[in-house]
């Protein structure tokens, strides 16, 4: 049954202005972490991470705790991907990661003794019901042995399907094994476009498992889609977000399609001739944002839009959404355990990123460490800095005295060069700038990482991110 949206006006309507976003689109960060990943070193091991936890122990933390789990496998190669995933039919490696992941959970469960209340919880991947439905029971049984979870209606406990691999039954499933959101994978439901990146995946059984999540009593369910895709114009995209609209998804997020094809094999399987132009995906996204507001739904920010009655357009207007590795959040100054190949966690005022290949990370675990690879230990001044981009990310507007109040600076001082860089942008219509508050415009919404880079400080003082880094992406 379709859900009714609240009449709340839209408080962030957008300002697309295509010309301007030409002028202004270039590679840049997505920033769910400040410093970003590409600023992580292997000088941060392992040991680094246990003084992390050590230190919150020593403070006494009560913070609740999010967990993010990585699942690495899928059934097929989808040729857009850019995920860190292993192909495979042969079910049996699941079992092995399967086990090796549980005793990753043990371990973090035993540091975080005593402080190890959860109140988000997220599967990504890869797909993580390539798992069976006896193997995820497994796992979560595993998990509640190792963390407590608040309860249903507090929590936020969230998985990212592939419809194409899931029946009715599987979903009603996964709501009683406790998750309580659900993100499904569509990219787009022209037939073309599907055969041109291999993922065919019928209108009907996307359609099945969002009404499965309905009868389940899934909270939220939320749409996935790119555009920049092959084969994809103006009129595909038109009607694929019809009939995303009559889906009725509690949130959508649509994606600019990176091709990195030196970087991502998969990609390469792609004729780049069938690509639509720049203009073009800019024709698209201007339609998407348009189709989008009309239907009642909110822009929250980078990619993401949301009924205004769901929890993170609430979260919004009542100045309390986050930004972290699992993107826009309601939950916000928690630490965030990640377990799994290549999953990042962010402890106290540290990111640590476990190794990326199974090998490594069995190896590591079989010797009762933490398989963690690299990281970075955050001073001050990226402190401060992570605080104003995850402010700008999320609420699209900055206190410049409550920044002096949380930190020793004064703020015209501290940031005179960001602010002549701002300037510029403040010609351009991206944002206002006044004596105590720095406000972005309905204009410079869409480019909000433009403005977040003038306070990146690697940007400005180190060598520029390797080319084609998996953390930068065209800001439009």
């Amino acid at each position: 049954m379709p859900h009714t949206v609240i009449p709340i006006a839209n408080p962030r309507p957008l300002d697309f202005d295509a010309a301007l976003i030409r002028k202004l689109s270039q590679n840049g960060p997505r920033y769910t972490s400040y410093p970003t990943a590409d600023r992580f070193s292997e000088a941060f091991g392992y040991r680094d991470y246990l003084q992390a936890v050590a230190g919150l122990r020593t403070r006494g933390s009560l913070k609740p705790l999010s967990l993010y789990l990585h699942i690495p496998f899928c059934e097929s190669v989808c040729y857009y991907c850019a995920c860190n995933k292993i192909v495979t039919k042969n079910h049996d490696k699941a079992v092995t990661y399967l086990g090796y992941l549980k005793r990753e959970i043990e371990m973090q469960g035993r540091l975080f003794a005593g402080m190890n209340q959860v109140e988000q919880l997220h599967l990504g991947g890869g797909t993580p019901t390539y798992f069976t439905d006896a193997q995820m029971e497994e796992l979560m049984e595993h998990l509640r042995r190792w963390f407590q979870f608040a309860p249903d209606g507090t929590g936020e406990y969230s998985i990212e399907i592939d419809p194409r691999t899931v029946s009715r039954e599987r979903v009603l499933s996964l709501r009683r094994q406790g998750f309580n959101r659900v993100s499904l994978g569509v990219q787009d439901y022209d037939p073309a476009v599907q055969a041109a990146v291999n993922r065919i995946q019928p209108e009907a059984e996307t359609q099945a498992v969002i009404d499965a999540a309905r009868e389940a009593g899934f909270r939220s369910v939320s749409i996935d889609l790119i555009y920049g895709l092959p084969k994809q114009n103006v009129f595909t995209m038109a009607q694929t977000i019809e009939k995303v609209i009559k889906a009725d998804p509690d949130r959508i997020a649509i994606y600019n399609y990176a091709h990195m094809p030196h970087l991502f094999k998969p990609q390469r399987r792609i004729n780049e001739a069938d690509m639509p132009s720049p203009d073009e995906r800019l024709d698209m996204l201007g339609l998407a944002i348009r189709r989008l507001e009309q239907a009642g739904y909110v822009y929250i920010g980078m990619d993401h839009f949301a009924k205004p009655d769901d929890d993170l357009a609430v979260a919004q207007r009542q100045g309390r959404l986050h930004r972290n590795f699992q993107g826009y959040s309601t939950h916000a100054d928690m630490d965030l355990v990640s377990c799994g190949v290549s999953a990042i966690s962010a402890v106290a005022a540290t990111y640590s990123q476990n190794v990326k290949t199974l090998d490594a990370y069995y190896d590591l675990i079989d010797k009762n460490e933490l398989p963690v690879a690299r990281g970075i230990r955050l001073g001050m001044d990226d402190a401060l800095r992570r605080t104003i981009i995850q402010t700008l990310m999320c609420h699209f507007e900055l206190s410049m005295p409550s920044i002096e109040q949380g930190y020793p600076i004064a703020f015209a001082a501290y940031f005179a060069p960001e602010l002549e860089r701002l300037k510029v942008l403040e010609s351009d219509g991206l944002v206002t700038i006044g004596p105590e508050w720095l406000s972005v415009t309905p204009k410079g919404r869409l480019l909000i990482r433009n403005v977040c880079m003038v306070f990146d400080r690697y940007l400005q003082q180190a060598a520029p991110a390797p080319r084609g880094s998996t953390s930068y992406s065209r800001t439009i």
